[in-house]
């Protein structure tokens, strides 16, 4: 979960640098970190077209512009399930062990059908507990990421869950802000086909949902009202010209409305288990920067709801216009994510 720190020999260690791969259902993002001593700089990224009926020769395209072809992926939707639990206290082998048996009370597919991890994140509960965060993806789902990626030209480093990503970006940039001690906030990654939300109990993930109302949600509303098609209605939100924003504004309240509910409806399944009410929405992803979705959310939800930089704490190479970074930066924070892992 929480990157380790770079445990450097002298000043003369080579630099390391880890590429974070995002196949998102409207964009293919990478984004490229050098580690080097104490610092991590971004040194690159890129964001693609990702035409979902033949994904392999966009993923080519990014493979062929990269000059390190080991990446860090992620899987992210039904085929996912991130659990919370509080489990008997043991050690690491001893888990190991215990997970092949229990596995199958908490996540919804036979043990055999996945690969599982898990990460303790407490070790001090009441009653000898520590809680866990067991995370398990199907086989098949991880197979059919790992065939296309590889056949695109890269070698897969390491697997992680989008949520989980998010949850290790927005760690590595926050997790030591004075401000969100004791606090619960949730982060929401809004995305064109699904929404993910976290909450965080000072700094410690508690709950992790996907919620399937999203970006193409509203564009679907907005061609619906304006009776025009779905690639039609996607345009007048990315041109988003001052005669249409009336019209973006009302697909986007009717749809983030229900999206409110079901935040609300986790924010209530949290709360009743927690001391803690949820304070603050940190929000992310492609469809978070509609016009005026944040208002809107906030307005609907009843709190603040602010924008997160992924990277706030790391680093922008001199080749890298922050001006041409900042409007785009809320889009990487699952890439940002994976490339943290080195």
């Amino acid at each position: 979960m929480k990157l380790p720190s770079l445990k450097l020999k002298d000043k003369f260690v080579k630099e390391k640098f880890s590429l974070g791969l995002d196949i998102g259902t409207s964009f293919i993002k990478t984004v490229k970190l050098k580690f080097s001593k104490d610092v991590i700089e971004l040194c690159g990224l890129t964001i693609e077209l990702a035409p979902q009926l033949d994904l392999e020769p966009a993923l080519k395209k990014v493979a062929h512009t990269q000059d390190t072809k080991n990446v860090n992926i992620s899987v992210c939707g039904p085929a996912t399930v991130i659990r919370y639990v509080n489990f008997p206290k043991m050690n690491a082998e001893e888990m190991k062990q215990a997970l092949k048996f229990e596995a199958e009370k908490y996540i919804p597919f036979a043990t055999s059908d996945v690969n599982l991890d898990s990460y303790i994140l407490k070790h001090d509960l009441p009653d000898n507990k520590m809680l866990l965060l067991l995370a398990a993806v199907k086989k098949e789902a991880i197979n059919q990421r790992l065939k296309l990626v590889e056949n695109a030209g890269f070698n897969v480093h390491a697997i992680d869950i989008d949520s989980i990503a998010i949850i290790n970006a927005f760690e590595h940039n926050y997790g030591h802000e004075e401000n969100l001690k004791d606090k619960a906030i949730a982060l929401l990654n809004i995305g064109a086909s699904l929404t993910s939300l976290n909450i965080l109990e000072n700094n410690t993930p508690r709950l992790s949902r996907d919620i399937h109302i999203a970006g193409n949600s509203i564009a679907q509303k907005l061609a619906d009202n304006t009776d025009s098609d779905l690639k039609a209605a996607e345009q007048l939100i990315v041109n988003a010209a001052a005669e249409n924003l009336e019209k973006i504004a009302s697909a986007t309240e009717a749809i983030t409305a229900n999206l409110a509910k079901e935040i609300r409806a986790s924010f209530d399944y949290y709360e009743s288990q927690s001391s803690l009410a949820v304070s603050k929405i940190f929000l992310s992803g492609g469809a978070s920067i509609i016009p005026g979705i944040k208002e809107i959310l906030a307005n609907l939800v009843g709190m603040e709801v602010e924008y997160w930089d992924p990277f706030k704490k790391i680093n922008i190479a001199a080749s890298i216009s922050q001006e041409k970074l900042k409007p785009i930066a809320s889009q990487l924070a699952v890439a940002v994510g994976l490339a943290l892992h080195p």
